[in-house]
């Protein structure tokens, strides 16, 4: 179940991050109040998820996929710049955190 919540609080720190784009330096309400619920709630769940995974693995987990899905989100809303060398990038963290799992009991 920890690796569950672990998930989502990466997906919701992918929302935040992506929401911090929409909020225009926190100038405009409704998407300023959604990241910061979206940033309140990771880090609750992030904390859940740490009661019963260690404290290296699961926030690098965490920090992996908000920073993959950030900057594959980026690419797709934001049109920034594709390249070979950010693909296997983000490949590559996202072998690092398959392998924080596989290397981690439970």
């Amino acid at each position: 179940m920890a690796w569950i919540i672990l998930l989502l609080a990466g997906l919701l720190e992918i929302a935040w991050a992506i929401g911090l784009k929409y909020t225009e330096g926190f100038t405009r309400l409704w998407p300023s109040i959604w990241t910061l619920a979206a940033l309140i709630t990771s880090f609750l769940l992030l904390g859940l998820a740490m009661k019963s995974l260690p404290v290296g693995t699961a926030y690098s987990v965490w920090v992996g996929i908000g920073a993959a899905g950030t900057v594959i989100l980026g690419i797709w809303l934001f049109h920034e710049p594709v390249s070979p060398l950010r693909i296997i990038s983000v490949g590559l963290i996202l072998a690092g955190v398959a392998g924080l799992k596989l290397a981690t009991p439970g």
